[in-house]
């Protein structure tokens, strides 16, 4: 039965059992109307109109939820859906959206990798262009600096070698650039020596100390699992650096019964009630591509803070083993930098840990074996 006819049924029955009370009943009219009569003939309209209210309130009930759904659906939290109740149009009504809901989902996943991937192939292209263009200028003009400033007069050799100093930290800043534009670590040592160098190039070039504890018994994940991985991490670290204000953050990567956790939990002042920006949007993005799930919300304790948390089911870390990762089990933390500068960019968890201690080592977070997982670069 249509909407229309249930609301026209439910009014002519309320109007029918009220006239047939005014038939059937003791109560008369008289006229003129008396007041007892007036009160009674009042308090049977008011009778009516709740019971009115009453049924239509039923009947429409399942468009009002249908109505929150619309209103709270998000296609960065899929599979939300409303569940299929009343009758006839309502219900079709209801399971029409929830169809729309599946369509828009696949669109925007399958437009969100095109458009992650084509954002990765262009990260690896400028990378390229950065290292074999500008890289390689750059280190011609030092090579040729130091040859004038061998054979320069004395005072001229002091401002050559701030030319050369000046030179030198550009070359430096492009290869962190393009270290960040392009991961290479991630793809010749695996995701644990990725997420170290990370680590180091944060405590290298900020105030943050990052302590990182990594799970040794990972499962096998795949080269998009570990690209989503890292690049949530680097997004995450990036957001603490620009805008928690803190002073320290744990960085965990452990295995879940349900698959594989990252943990990014910081000491800073926490998101409050601010507006999802662009950079948890994008982890979101990244995140559904391999069916995982990023989740912010304050961390726990009175410090504040704040817990990115992203969740990897074991289907996603299944689907492909073709990628590679270390299955040390690491456990360390990153010193202090030496000056305010520019983090990198995305992800994180916590689990069970191992049981050596975390060593400090003034900006370079190292394995329990001692060696350093820096990345380091010759200078000419």
């Amino acid at each position: 039965m249509s909407l229309f006819w249930r609301i026209f049924l439910l009014n002519a029955a309320v109007l029918f059992a009220a006239t047939a009370l005014l038939l059937l009943g003791p109560v008369t009219i008289s006229a003129p109307v008396l007041l007892t009569e007036a009160l009674i003939m009042s308090l049977g309209l008011v009778a009516m109109l709740v019971a009115n209210a009453a049924l239509l309130r039923i009947g429409l009930t399942p468009l009002q939820r249908l109505t929150r759904a619309m209103t709270t659906t998000d296609l960065l939290r899929p599979g939300r859906r409303p569940v299929v109740s009343g009758h006839g149009e309502i219900a079709e009504l209801i399971m029409t959206f929830n169809t729309m809901l599946d369509r828009l989902e696949a669109e925007r996943a399958a437009s969100s990798g095109l458009a992650l991937s084509a954002q990765e192939a262009e990260r690896r292209r400028i990378a390229q262009e950065l290292h074999d263009e500008i890289g390689q200028t750059l280190t011609a003009v030092l090579l040729e600096l130091k040859r004038v400033a061998d054979r320069a007069p004395a005072p001229l050799r002091a401002e050559l070698h701030h030319v050369q100093e000046t030179t030198r930290g550009s070359l430096d800043e492009i290869r962190r650039i393009a270290r960040r534009l392009r991961p290479g670590v991630l793809e010749e040592l695996g995701l644990i020596s990725a997420l170290k160098a990370l680590t180091n190039e944060i405590t290298t070039h900020s105030r943050l100390t990052v302590r990182h504890r990594f799970d040794g018994a990972l499962p096998p994940l795949g080269e998009d699992v570990e690209l989503v991985l890292y690049r949530v991490a680097q997004e995450g670290l990036t957001n603490v650096v620009r805008h928690a204000d803190a002073r320290q953050v744990e960085l965990t990567l452990r295995r879940t019964p349900a698959g594989v956790e990252l943990l990014l939990r910081d000491d800073g002042r926490g998101i409050g009630t601010a507006t999802e920006g662009a950079g948890i949007r994008g982890m979101r993005e990244r995140a559904l591509l391999i069916g995982a799930d990023v989740s912010v919300e304050r961390a726990p304790g009175p410090g504040g803070g704040t817990d990115v948390r992203l969740r990897v089911p074991i289907c996603a870390t299944d689907a492909d083993h073709t990628g590679h990762s270390d299955h040390a089990h690491h456990d360390g933390h990153g010193g202090h930098g030496g000056h305010t500068g520019h983090g990198a960019g995305a992800a994180a968890p916590g689990g069970p840990y191992g049981t050596a201690a975390p060593e400090k080592s003034g900006g370079t977070a190292r394995d329990t074996n001692g060696n350093s997982s820096g990345n380091g670069d010759n200078r000419p």
